[in-house]
């Protein structure tokens, strides 16, 4: 082979591997990239053009997914949110709202859009036609998520309290599997905007958008990273959050300019799915279990460092602790590691309270109502959002496992209430 062929053939060779480099960094920086759990818009629904409306925001969505999506990033849910459904059903009857609601479940479901149609209750005076009809939506599991608010800056709204636990408690007993109660939580000093679901909300603020991450990894590695030493988890956390942060914030403002939707912000909360496990997570620091000695060390660790990230914040940005969302957490609660009152400790110093927790079916409407209560309280006494999304298995009793067939949701032994 003449030198000039050679010279040519290594010139290729070189090229060719250095684009094979590229390839395989730029799949290492995207595998490293945590998936975006939600990207959700709010929307003011008119019940006259609601199908239009609803059109629209998916496209927009599908916009907004793109972008995330050609930066790196798998987008695993789209949501819309509307105002508090009272406001766009008052003055018809049962019968007419269920079937606007239900329409919009169905639309959601053809279209792979999250759907939350807000509070059914947001002061201390419940309404109990308003009631009824959420309670019949959820018996009959349509794919609507919604809550009630029981604590406020004025306090605790006691009605709004009992009222959370009868809609659970009779939801369980009437929804296939008792699978109802995924869609429904009772929220407390939780502001609007968050991009989570059941407690996401908005008041007359439509044409918005906020975002959150599913990010147990990014806790993995730097507790990993820090061998045991607190003082640098948190360091590395907060760089970690800080670097995710300011990525998310850029491509939000890309998505304002496509979508022409306002950004609301970000919700940092590591929210985790099944085996990509915040508790795991947290295992990391101190090699330890769930639920023993240095838990509330982790949970502070979390959530201190999502402080002052750069960027509009929105939602809970501390840590979710979901029993049943999270592979690690239902095998500790299975165990007995994990309790209602462990729940309740940490969130003294994070959040988001009790959340998917799986209760035995004998459990009584009174106890569920001092259960979240408890929660409410503790939201008030430290200003903090918290949430309550209890899963009584009705026909099940302790020792016995849950039976949810939901692919978000993990069984776990039910634990007696005590």
């Amino acid at each position: 082979m003449p030198a000039s062929s050679r010279r040519l053939a290594q010139l290729t060779l070189s090229l060719l591997l250095f684009v094979t480099a590229l390839a395989i960094g730029s799949l290492a920086v995207a595998a490293d990239k945590p998936p975006v759990r939600a990207i959700t818009a709010f929307i003011d629904l008119d019940p006259a053009r609601y199908e239009e409306q609803f059109a629209d925001t998916a496209n927009r969505l599908r916009q907004a997914s793109a972008v995330f999506q050609k930066a790196g990033y798998e987008v695993q849910t789209v949501r819309i949110t509307t105002q508090p459904y009272p406001r766009y059903v008052r003055g018809m009857s049962k019968e007419q709202a269920l079937t606007l609601l239900s329409n919009l479940a169905a639309l959601g479901r053809k279209q792979s859009v999250a759907i939350n149609i807000g509070p059914a209750v947001m002061t201390d005076e419940p309404d109990p036609a308003m009631l009824e009809v959420l309670e019949a939506l959820h018996s009959e599991l349509k794919q609507l998520d919604a809550s009630m608010i029981v604590a406020s800056e004025s306090g605790v709204h006691w009605n709004t309290v009992r009222a959370a636990a009868r809609h659970i408690y009779r939801v369980a007993q009437k929804s296939p599997r008792s699978q109802g109660t995924f869609n429904f939580a009772a929220t407390a000093m939780l502001a609007p905007g968050a991009p989570f679901y059941p407690g996401s909300y908005h008041v007359q603020e439509g044409g918005r958008f906020s975002i959150g991450l599913q990010s147990p990894s990014v806790v993995a590695r730097a507790f990993a990273a820090a061998n045991g030493d607190a003082s640098e988890a948190s360091r590395l956390l907060r760089a970690a959050f800080a670097s995710e942060a300011t990525q998310v914030n850029a491509l939000a403002e890309r998505v304002a300019h496509v979508t022409g939707w306002r950004y609301w912000g970000f919700d940092s909360t590591p929210a985790p799915l099944k085996e990509d496990s915040i508790g795991a997570a947290m295992e990391l620091l101190h090699s330890s279990s769930v639920g023993s000695a240095g838990t509330m060390t982790a949970a502070y660790i979390i959530t201190k460092a999502q402080a002052d990230l750069p960027g509009p914040r929105v939602g809970y940005n501390g840590l979710m602790l979901p029993v049943l969302e999270d592979s690690l957490l239902a095998r500790r609660w299975s165990e007995g590691m994990l309790s209602i009152d462990s729940l309740l400790a940490y969130s003294s110093v994070c959040g988001t309270g009790l959340d998917t927790v799986p209760l035995p079916g004998d459990v009584t409407e009174e106890t569920l109502a001092r259960i979240i209560g408890d929660m409410a309280v503790l939201a008030v006494k430290w200003n903090k959002p918290l949430t309550a999304r209890l899963q009584p298995v009705y026909g099940r009793k302790a020792g016995e496992m849950s039976a949810f067939d939901n692919p978000f949701l993990v069984n776990a032994k039910l634990q007696p209430v005590r």
